[in-house]
């Protein structure tokens, strides 16, 4: 099984709420098409400028496909554990 790593940037408040636990998933444009087990590094920004910290590597268990429930076609939810 090959596996792609990408490098997400996110935004402080999302970061944060990514490091606790309280939010497993990201709502991305699908333009990597992402997979099942393909690994996610969230890199936190700041008005887009990286603030160097990163949370190192979360596995995909599930994209939710755009087109569907009110998902626009470009985007997916993805579903991330540790």
């Amino acid at each position: 099984m090959s596996r792609q790593h990408h490098e997400l940037k996110t935004e402080t408040k999302f970061y944060q709420a990514s490091e606790n636990w309280k939010k497993s998933f990201e709502v991305r444009k699908n333009d990597r098409n992402f997979q099942v087990h393909d690994l996610v590094i969230l890199a936190e920004v700041v008005n887009g400028v990286p603030t160097g910290r990163k949370l190192y590597p979360r596995e995909i268990i599930y994209v939710l496909g755009g087109g569907q429930y009110g998902i626009d076609p470009d985007y997916c939810v993805i579903g991330l554990r540790p």
